[in-house]
C-alpha cells in the first residue's frame, strides 16, 4: 500500500474524530478528541516530553526497564513516526501500530495483540504507535487508535504502569494526545537554552491540558547535564523542579549503540551510580510525586533570565 493510499485511509478514519473549532483547551485550538470511553484505569500513566534528540527514548526505555526491576508490569508506547522508542528494550525497530492496521486494511478488529504488541527486557510490554505517512495525517488519531486497541485487549487493565514516550516539541493537538491519558506529564531537558526554552512550550501545553483533563507536572529529568545552573533558574522562575540527573556518559551513548538498556550492560562504578539514580526514580514515580502548578514565562523573559549575562 503506498503512501497516498494510506494517507486516504487515515483521513477516513480521522474525519469526525477531530474538533472543528475548539476542543476547550484554548482559543482557536483544534485538537483531536479521542474517545471519553477509552480510559485508562488502574495504572499509573507517565507521558515524557522534551525537545528533539534530548534522549527522551532513552529515559522512557531505562525507566521503564528499572519499573519492572521494582517488580511492576509496565506497557511503554512510543509515539514518534521514527518508531525507535522502544529499541532498546526489544533490539529491533518493531512494527508499528499504522503497520499493522495497513496490514488488515485498517480494520482494527482483525488485529491480534501480537500484531503490534511486543516483550522486552524485562517483561515491559513494548507498542510503537509510528504515525501517518509525512504530512499527510494527524498524531492524534494514531494515538487514540493505539490506546483504543490495548484497551480493546485488555493490556492496559493488566499494566501497572504506563509510560508514553511522545516526539520533541508540544506544537500540536495531536502530539498532546498522550495528555488526555495521562496522570503526571515529566519534561526531559538539558542544562542549555535550547532545551529550556523547548521546555517551557511543554509546561504551557500542559497547563492548556489540565484545564480540562488530570493531567499534571510532576517534574523534569535533567539528561546530558554536568550542572544544572540554568535549569535552576527556570525551575525556581516557573514553580518547576527536578526529579533526577543524568550526565552526558558515554556508557550511556554506548547503550544505544549496543541496543540495550543501562540495566544490561557490563558493571561500573559510573553505571552503577546511573542505574541507581534511574531506581530511585522509578521509587519516587511509583510512591507519587506532587503536581506542580508551573507558569511558563514568556520567550522574551526567557531571554532575559538565561540569554543573556
Amino acid at each position: 500500500m503506498n503512501d497516498i493510499t494510506t494517507a486516504n485511509k487515515l483521513a477516513a478514519r480521522i474525519q469526525g474524530s477531530s474538533c472543528s473549532t475548539s476542543c476547550g483547551d484554548g482559543e482557536g485550538s483544534m485538537q483531536v478528541a479521542l474517545d471519553p470511553q477509552v480510559k485508562i484505569t488502574g495504572a499509573k500513566v507517565f507521558a515524557i516530553y522534551g525537545k528533539g534528540g534530548i534522549g527522551k527514548s532513552t529515559t522512557s526505555s531505562n525507566l521503564s526497564a528499572a519499573f519492572s526491576r521494582l517488580g511492576k508490569r509496565v506497557l511503554q508506547i512510543g509515539c514518534d513516526p521514527k518508531h525507535d522508542s522502544t529499541f532498546t528494550l526489544t533490539k529491533r525497530l518493531v512494527p508499528t501500530v499504522i503497520d499493522a492496521l495497513e496490514a488488515v486494511d485498517f480494520h482494527p478488529e482483525d488485529l491480534r495483540i501480537e500484531d503490534f504488541v511486543y516483550e522486552g527486557f524485562g517483561g515491559v510490554q513494548c507498542v510503537e504507535a509510528g504515525g501517518p505517512p509525512a504530512g499527510t495525517g494527524c498524531g492524534g488519531y494514531v494515538v487514540g487508535q493505539t490506546v483504543k486497541l490495548l484497551k480493546e485487549h485488555h493490556l492496559l487493565e493488566d499494566s501497572d504502569v504506563v509510560i508514553f514516550d511522545v516526539l520533541g516539541d508540544v506544537v500540536c493537538g495531536g502530539f498532546a494526545a498522550p495528555l488526555q491519558h495521562a496522570d503526571r506529564a515529566l519534561i526531559v531537558t538539558a542544562n542549555d537554552f535550547d532545551s529550556i526554552f523547548a521546555m517551557n512550550r511543554i509546561v504551557a501545553a500542559i497547563a492548556a491540558k489540565a484545564k480540562n483533563y488530570n493531567v499534571r507536572l510532576g517534574g523534569v529529568i535533567a539528561n546530558r547535564s554536568a550542572a544544572t545552573d540554568q535549569l535552576d533558574k527556570y525551575n525556581a522562575a516557573t514553580g518547576l523542579s527536578t526529579l533526577a540527573r543524568f550526565a552526558d556518559l558515554d556508557v550511556i551513548r554506548r547503550s544505544r549503540l549496543k541496543k540495550s538498556v543501562l540495566f544490561e550492560m557490563e558493571d561500573s562504578p559510573e553505571l552503577d551510580a546511573v542505574r541507581a539514580e534511574y531506581m530511585a526514580l522509578a521509587e519516587t514515580l511509583w510512591a507519587g510525586v506532587e503536581p506542580l502548578t508551573a507558569v511558563p514565562l514568556k520567550d522574551r523573559e526567557i531571554f532575559d533570565l538565561l540569554g543573556f549575562e
